[in-house]
């Protein structure tokens, strides 16, 4: 693209791929707030969205895009929608399902398109591939706490979603590692007889932050719980504050255990296996962790010199 148009955005590091997504690209910002239009050197619009939009849309007149460019950006969406469905519509796995099946699973067991799903999630992997993954079919279906990855944010942040959309099927996803944060509001969320249906993926640590640490030139270290802890059946503890529960062993038990949390009472949390060495390649682009500088072994010298490279592709 030679120009962005930004609407509504923070452009934050998700959103830009670390300020490198589209740093060839002019900027057209806008945003009811001037500190976020000014971001990235963009041309600001100060504005209420709808409101601007129309505008725009006023002074563009009967402009349109080449119609070559139109049918290239409906080929790429055809083609990326063909991606998630190839990656969420598994049924059956080899080996312990990872993020991307189990999101799947979570959204085949809804009835139809009507459902108000709400999903929450905040830290870890799944943020990464709900934001790819996940498809929301109604206004306000998605809820992510993406400021500062704040592990232990997804069990009380939905139990707020809950309170304030009722109607809805709040569906909270959430790491083994976050739920270990902070999970006592199951407890509030059964007094207050506030249903949330709570998917546990259980990589038996932090897989997100292990892959991290390798991928920045470290050997893995201290990030998986079967390394210091012993097992922990979430399931059990979740029984113990109040909310109905199971462990499930696939994809196939984890779709037909959701119908038996759509149709249950009170919070009811699932626990599934998961893999914390695969991750939704397709989709991806760059994030910006620094290296140190300055090292003896080989492995981080190699990843800094990776980042040093990486780091020209951002917008100067």
């Amino acid at each position: 693209a030679d120009v962005v148009l930004a609407v509504g955005t923070r452009l934050q590091d998700f959103t830009t791929g670390s300020n490198s997504l589209f740093a060839q690209a002019q900027l057209l910002s806008l945003n009811v707030n001037a500190f976020d239009a000014l971001k990235r050197r963009g041309l600001s619009l100060q504005a209420d969205a709808t409101l601007g939009l129309q505008g725009l849309s006023r002074l563009l007149g009967n402009w349109n895009s080449a119609g070559q460019w139109q049918e290239r950006a409906q080929q790429a969406a055809h083609a990326w929608r063909a991606t998630v469905l190839a990656i969420t519509g598994k049924r059956e796995v080899a080996g312990l399902p990872y993020d991307g099946e189990v999101i799947g699973a979570v959204q085949r067991s809804a009835p139809d398109s009507t459902v108000r799903d709400i999903v929450v999630c905040a830290a870890g992997t799944l943020p990464a591939e709900l934001h790819k993954l996940w498809r929301t079919s109604t206004p306000g279906g998605y809820h992510m706490e993406y400021g500062y990855s704040c592990m232990g944010y997804e069990i009380a942040g939905g139990l707020g979603v809950k309170m304030a959309k009722p109607e809805a099927e709040v569906i909270v996803m959430v790491g083994d590692g976050s739920y270990l944060m902070m999970n006592s509001e199951i407890a509030t969320s059964v007094m207050l007889d506030k249903k949330l249906i709570i998917v546990v993926l259980d990589n038996r640590g932090y897989g997100c932050i292990n892959r991290l640490q390798q991928a920045c030139g470290n050997a893995s270290f201290n990030n998986m719980l079967p390394d210091s802890a012993p097992p922990i059946d979430f399931a059990l503890h979740a029984q113990a504050l109040g909310a109905l529960s199971e462990y499930v062993a696939s994809i196939a038990e984890l779709e037909q255990a959701m119908l038996r949390a759509r149709a249950a009472s009170r919070t009811y949390l699932i626990c599934i296996d998961t893999d914390d060495t695969r991750t939704t390649e397709e989709g991806g682009c760059w994030w910006e962790v620094a290296v140190p500088e300055v090292s003896t072994q080989s492995g981080v010298q190699a990843a800094r010199a990776r980042y040093e490279n990486d780091r020209l592709k951002q917008r100067n």
